[in-house]
């Protein structure tokens, strides 16, 4: 028996190479994962979560068991299974580092032998992720190679944008009137310990239900939003606007105030934000109401998309209403009172890491754990994580039902696409509503991933909210890299050099422009 461990975080061709070399000493190869809670190479580290590094080795041929070892080093591990080789990379030969000084005692001591990996190809996982940050065209190899797995071509996105153009959308969820205030520092407070500002000007904007049906209005949707709404000046703006936008409406009014949040700025800097009229009593009137009007629209729509940012819009009724439609049907929940729990039987649920953790009430697992566990309790059958500024990872658990859970979900990981970030306001309407419209065209789950991903990236570079035009996705698509036919993959070896020889920088492409007050 053969045993190597380690972290295994990004696969490259080294460990590829050092794991053969260790196969070839032994007739079975157990590898040892280090898990997740025990990783300490950095705040982003590990970059691919546990449950993934083992699928990745398990997917090599010459790789007999693999292992996740809940400890910090292997010795527990070593004395169970007491391999008779216990293979390390050939930069251990000198270490004394404590830890492989134990491991190594530890194999002598009843009778193994610990052999270093003298292959001629070195990489380092660190070193890799470090780079990713340096290396842009590393994203792109990565994107492409997914792009390449899952059949995505400019041709099939550009198919895909064509047909979001008068697909019928229901949206029902809580709207929001969102107000950046514009300040300048004065220093701190005489009165108090506080800091003191100037108020220099305001810009509002239309979130959460609201921005959303804006977003797909102007990918060329047919949109109805269902909202709760008050009788109030933002509520008559509200319907003004969305006439406007030639998007239908139903708004129920049962609700004192519209709700609304301040994010006070300086410079570039959020500061902090207020809320107001957030929470409001659910009375069955107005939930019925909320029901009746989503389903005199859902008979003739394609789509619905429900938001929740915990206004009572939606509730377990209303969400119960909506299931019983046969159309496609996508959740999403925001902000710090949004219930994720709550949508039911969703053939695509979109949400971030950091929601997904609250929902669970669980920081420590692994984020496939967590997306099985939360598809198996509504159920559901996709699920859409962003990381922000990670990337985007995608669940598919369609036909799954056992206690496997999530080692057989499938999952795809896209790079995050903006080469840089003035404003993540409208990211989430974005992504949202793009992601959406192509399951409801027909389009897989990777491809609608990597188009969401681009309008993410569109929006993160515009300020204030930012609404993607259906233009500028086109543009995007055609500056891309990994769409270009003829492109060639790098060799296993290929250094950052390497890369940015092979591929220039891209043009960036223009922004639409952005809708305020």
């Amino acid at each position: 028996m053969v045993q190597c461990h380690g972290c295994f975080d990004i696969v490259h061709p080294g460990h590829v190479r050092y794991l053969q070399f260790a196969r070839q000493l032994g007739d079975l190869l157990v590898v040892s994962l280090t898990g997740d809670a025990l990783i300490e190479k950095g705040p982003d580290r590990p970059y691919i979560p546990e449950s993934l590094r083992a699928e990745n080795l398990a997917a090599l041929e010459f790789v007999d068991w693999v292992v996740v070892d809940p400890h910090p080093t292997a010795v527990e591990l070593l004395e169970q299974l007491r391999p008779d080789v216990y293979v390390k990379g050939r930069e251990y030969a000198s270490s004394s580092d404590p830890r492989f000084v134990e491991e190594r005692e530890c194999v002598e001591h009843y009778g193994g032998r610990v052999v270093f990996h003298s292959g001629d190809v070195v990489f380092s996982s660190t070193r890799l992720i470090e780079s990713l940050g340096r290396e842009e065209h590393l994203a792109e190899c990565r994107t492409r190679a997914l792009c390449n797995a899952h059949e995505i071509t400019l041709q099939s996105c550009q198919a895909a944008l064509r047909g979001f153009s008068g697909t019928s959308v229901v949206v029902v969820g809580d709207v929001i009137r969102e107000h950046y205030m514009l300040c300048d520092p004065r220093g701190a407070a005489g009165s108090a310990p506080a800091m003191s500002l100037e108020q220099l000007g305001q810009r509002s904007f239309w979130g959460g239900a609201a921005a959303l049906a804006m977003q797909l209005r102007q990918l060329g949707a047919a949109v109805t939003l269902v909202s709760k709404v008050a009788d109030d000046d933002d509520s008559r703006a509200l319907r003004s606007m969305l006439s406007d936008q030639q998007i239908h409406h139903e708004l129920v009014v049962a609700r004192p105030a519209l709700m609304s949040r301040s994010t006070y700025l300086a410079d570039d800097a959020k500061l902090f934000q207020v809320g107001a009229h957030t929470h409001v009593a659910v009375d069955s009137a107005s939930e019925q109401a909320i029901a009746a009007a989503a389903a005199r629209h859902l008979a003739g729509a394609n789509l619905v998309v429900q938001y929740d940012l915990g206004g009572s819009t939606l509730t377990p009724e209303v969400v119960r209403r909506i299931a019983g439609a046969s159309i496609i049907r996508v959740g999403a929940a925001s902000g710090p009172d949004g219930d994720l729990t709550m949508l039911r039987d969703c053939d695509l649920l979109v949400t971030t890491e950091k929601r997904l953790r609250t929902a669970l009430h669980d920081f420590g697992a692994g984020l496939p754990a967590l997306a099985w566990q939360l598809l198996d309790r509504l159920p559901g059958r996709t699920m859409l994580v962003s990381l922000h500024k990670n990337g985007t990872l995608t669940f598919d658990g369609r036909g799954e039902g056992d206690q496997a859970g999530p080692r057989r979900l499938r999952s795809s990981y896209f790079p995050w696409a903006a080469p840089h970030v003035a404003d993540m306001l409208g990211t989430e309407e974005a992504r949202i509503a793009v992601a959406a419209l192509g399951l409801a065209t027909g389009r897989e789950l990777p491809l609608a991933a990597y188009l969401a991903s681009g309008a993410e990236a569109l929006t993160a570079i515009g300020d204030g909210r930012t609404q993607v035009r259906l233009e500028a996705l086109h543009t995007w698509l055609e500056t891309r890299a990994e769409l270009r036919p003829g492109h060639a993959f790098l060799p296993d070896a290929a250094t950052p050099g390497d890369l940015a020889r092979l591929a220039p920088p891209l043009p960036h492409p223009l922004m639409a422009g952005s809708e305020g007050d």
